[in-house]
């Protein structure tokens, strides 16, 4: 039997070629380009850089009402009506800014850029910072109610504002005590508080006479050394009290404004105050801003950011800015066009020159 031969077999069909599609150095850079380019632009988005930007800030009427809530309110003594307006002023800062943002605040030519450090210390964060704002403002008003109350000559008083802890005062006082008599010597001012100090020693008691809750009393305070609670040594005896004056009358006034911190709106809150209190009418009509820290006793102190102020000033149609003396140079070179400077540096002379402005009479200039 025979068998038929075998079919050879087939060959193997080869697999269809790989193609490799190579880029060329002209796609690379293309690609990379790209890529970069991208990233920059995310970046200059996306990441903040550490600086801030400084602007005009809003502006508040303290004769007015913001919100419906009249700005200084006097509650149990007559007030006034007044005519015109007495502007605050306030400087926008704004953090975590990006790079092309930077830049287009930079192009608009309304704001400049400050490095974060100056406005932010290191591990400080924006509600740090918004708190000593609120603390700094908190004590403008207080200095700026004193400070007017003192001009229209109402009647002071002297309290005990900050006592040391474990400090001879400590064991005796509580802030808000009115302060009578120290070591056998009236206290009429703060200053006579470590006046009635001097001579004395480490050791040596001493009395204190006191009120609280309208009731007078007398105690005993042994001395002690500064330096034991961390002060500077001098040669007198330490008391650990930080003594402040408040008017001692019977309404109350308040300042009542949201969001806004820092102590530079003192002086404006201190004129409005006094233009409640009396017929003097000191804007007469007019729109009037200004800016200045005040103290207790009515010195007005410089300011930062008063070229942006100006400018929020005069959007405002202000027609009259009060400058403190300061900030004069700085002011003169930069103030908006139109915009009147009136050279200030303390309360009293400040309610002067109002009243000249209205009646037309020379003033002080930057």
């Amino acid at each position: 039997m025979s068998t038929a031969p075998e079919s050879p077999a087939a060959p193997p069909t080869p697999d269809p070629p790989t193609v490799r599609a190579a880029l060329t150095r002209r796609g690379w850079t293309l690609v990379v380009s790209t890529v970069v380019t991208a990233a920059l632009l995310l970046v200059g988005l996306l990441v903040p850089i550490p600086y801030v930007s400084l602007g005009p800030g809003p502006t508040y009427d303290t004769l007015g009402s913001v919100e419906g809530v009249r700005v200084v309110q006097i509650e149990g003594e007559p007030s006034h009506e007044t005519t015109g307006q007495l502007r605050m002023t306030t400087v926008s800062v704004n953090d975590e800014i990006t790079l092309f943002g930077a830049f287009g605040l930079w192009v608009s030519g309304r704001y400049a850029l400050a490095p974060r450090e100056d406005y932010f210390r290191p591990g400080e964060t924006e509600e740090d910072i918004d708190r000593q704002n609120t603390k700094l403002f908190q004590d403008s008003q207080s200095n700026a109610e004193i400070a007017a109350l003192r001009y229209l000559k109402y009647p002071m008083k002297v309290i005990a504002q900050e006592i040391t802890s474990g400090a001879p005062a400590d064991k005796v006082l509580a802030p808000g005590d009115q302060l009578v008599e120290v070591n056998g010597k009236k206290v009429a001012a703060a200053a006579d508080v470590r006046g009635a100090l001097a001579g004395t020693t480490p050791g040596q008691s001493i009395a204190i006479t006191y009120k609280r809750d309208g009731q007078e009393k007398t105690a005993t305070i042994a001395l002690a050394r500064a330096s034991d609670f961390g002060q500077e040594d001098r040669p007198e005896g330490f008391i650990g009290l930080g003594a402040g004056e408040r008017p001692d009358v019977d309404f109350k006034t308040t300042i009542r404004l949201q969001n806004v911190g820092g102590p530079s709106a003192g002086l404006i809150f201190a004129l409005a105050i006094i233009d409640r209190l009396t017929e003097e009418d000191l804007a007469g009509g007019a729109t009037i801003a200004g800016t200045g820290e005040i103290d207790a006793a009515g010195n007005v102190g410089r300011i930062g950011g008063i070229p942006f102020k100006m400018v929020a000033a005069k959007e405002a149609g202000v027609s009259v800015f009060l400058v403190p003396e300061g900030n004069c140079a700085e002011a003169k070179d930069n103030a908006p066009d139109g915009l009147r400077l009136v050279k200030v540096s303390t309360l009293d002379g400040a309610v002067q020159a109002l009243k000249d402005v209205k009646a037309g009479r020379p003033v002080p200039g930057c």
